[in-house]
């Protein structure tokens, strides 16, 4: 499975993070859409900015919540930022205490050198496309 080209303004943003983060931030967007075909649940993504940065939406089938790229203030890691008003966070939070450095209910950190930490963060990723999926299903 090969990712879609980068919509002009998506480029744009990626082009503004510093290289290192640049570089992380495009593995995610990778992991993103791999896990995404790997649902056939979740259907094509959308890739365009939200708040000036990249995000992804399973508009097509309505099967998740979105998921963002960027950064949080004071820290130099990637972060991958989900709605607060879920409770993905929390889930992460449960299955891997110790995998990642997290913000409050919204942000999921990753060191922007080193080994990326794929299985877990493919877990995370299936979890926040298929959130409503889950939701639904419980009611």
């Amino acid at each position: 499975m090969t990712e879609p080209l980068l919509p002009p303004e998506v480029r744009r943003a990626f082009d503004a993070f510093p290289v290192p983060l640049r570089k992380r931030l495009l593995q995610v967007r990778d992991l993103i859409f791999a896990t995404a075909a790997a649902h056939d649940e979740v259907g094509r993504l959308s890739e365009t900015l939200k708040w000036g940065e990249p995000a992804y939406l399973t508009e097509a089938s309505g099967s998740g919540s979105t998921i963002r790229l960027g950064r949080v203030k004071d820290s130099a890691h990637a972060a991958i930022l989900f709605n607060c008003k879920t409770t993905l966070i929390d889930t992460f939070r449960e299955r891997f205490p110790d995998r990642f450095e997290y913000r409050q209910t919204r942000a999921l950190l990753l060191p922007v050198a080193g080994k990326l930490r794929k299985q877990e963060l493919i877990v995370c990723l299936s979890l926040a496309l298929t959130y409503h999926l889950d939701r639904r299903g419980r009611k």
